[in-house]
């Protein structure tokens, strides 16, 4: 069929044509928003999940839906180098200078302008990478001691002073939140602040996105997180919801699957959605005609798998250290897990002590994580799949 006209939109953060299964947290989101909004209690909401449950996609619909209501938000994802605070800075002189054209709160927003130039000026140094344009002069005393937890949370207060007095809200939006772990400080530092205006009951709240370890990281970084945030859990879609994913799209194209095609795509993808944009895309194009059958999709399965390898897989595997790859190899010929860590070692030939940086270098990569202590499991679904064929045999075994 045409590839033009193939509504199936597999990459990263990229939206699918059908948003399924995501509606009631869609809607838990927009309820804190607008409870927050108007001065009542709610608590901040990260979203946790492996790879390829479509995170970064819900995020920036959650964004766009409080967009939409009036609210205003930023929207960063954190890297493996920057600083948080150089992150926050220029998006919140954005936000800051939207609310100093409301004539209401332009006093207040200008005063946190001043916040932000002392801010950054008395961090740069510290970190190194801010970079903000400064229109206002700094305000001695407010939010320039060199403490970043200090500071952070004087010019978030400042930031919620003047949207309660535009009568909205700011919301931060930040993806791979799980990076922030060498970076404790700072994850610490915004908990804290974020802390400070839910006390205030300023209309000041982060929606998050991240890897499992998030739970553990929040936990460490303050142990009152778990009273601040709200944790949900973004899974695998349902196979209603799966099968709503595939045939929405395509029906609205005038393009129907049989039933076994569709129950296949469901079994290949374990109901991931990412896996899902992948499978629909190249059962589309190697199809002649409507319906899609169970054929097209065995067909197509060479195609999709190879997609994947190249792009969704071999991206992770590539930063790899030959010693974390021998690693992950033996967590794939135990199978998806989790596993513990001592069948590990067994099965690479080595004592479990001797695995310690290799693993926790594999944390901090993002590529695995522990459900439980001394557990083991990957961060991307049908990894353990990869492995075995991009490093076969029993080669890996020697050091």
């Amino acid at each position: 069929m045409d590839p033009i006209g193939n509504p199936y939109s597999p990459g990263a953060g990229t939206p699918p044509p059908e948003l399924a299964g995501r509606d009631k947290l869609r809607e838990q989101v927009r309820i804190a928003i607008a409870r927050i909004r108007r001065g009542n209690p709610a608590k901040s909401i990260l979203l946790v999940g492996l790879r390829g449950v479509g995170k970064t996609v819900l995020l920036e619909k959650m964004r766009n839906d409080a967009e939409e209501s009036g609210v205003r938000t930023l929207r960063i994802e954190v890297p493996e180098t920057r600083s948080l605070p150089a992150l926050l800075a220029p998006q919140l002189r954005i936000i800051l200078l939207q609310l100093s054209k409301v004539e209401s709160a332009k006093d207040i927003a200008l005063r946190g302008l001043r916040a932000l130039t002392g801010f950054a000026s008395s961090l740069k140094v510290r970190y190194g990478d801010i970079e903000v344009g400064f229109d206002e002069p700094h305000e001695p005393g407010l939010a320039d001691n060199g403490d970043l937890e200090g500071d952070l949370t004087a010019l978030l207060e400042q930031v919620g002073f003047a949207a309660r007095k535009a009568d909205t809200a700011v919301v931060l939006f930040i993806d791979e939140l799980q990076y922030l772990k060498e970076k404790v400080d700072q994850f610490s530092a915004l908990i804290s602040a974020l802390h400070r205006c839910a006390q205030g009951k300023l209309p000041v709240t982060l929606v998050g996105a991240g890897l499992p370890q998030l739970l553990g990281l929040a936990g460490n970084a303050k142990s009152y997180a778990e009273r601040l945030f709200d944790f949900p859990m973004i899974g695998p879609l349902t196979d209603v919801e799966a099968e709503s994913a595939i045939v929405k799209p395509a029906k609205n194209k005038g393009v129907d699957f049989t039933p076994e095609a569709v129950a296949r795509i469901i079994a290949e993808t374990h109901g991931y959605p990412y896996f899902l944009q992948e499978w629909g895309k190249h059962s589309w194009d190697v199809a002649s005609q409507s319906p899609i059958t169970l054929s097209d999709v065995l067909n197509a399965s060479t195609q999709t798998v190879a997609a994947l390898d190249e792009s969704f897989f071999r991206v992770r595997f590539d930063r790899l250290a030959p010693k974390e790859k021998r690693y992950l190899r033996a967590m794939a010929e135990l199978g998806a897990g989790p596993h513990r860590s001592g069948d590990i070692a067994i099965a690479l030939g080595k004592k479990v002590s001797g695995f310690g940086p290799v693993r926790q270098k594999l944390i901090t990569k993002g590529m695995i994580w522990s459900p439980s202590h001394g557990d083991t499991a990957f961060t991307v679904p049908l990894f353990d799949e990869f492995m075995k064929r991009i490093m076969p045999g029993s080669d890996w075994k020697a050091e």
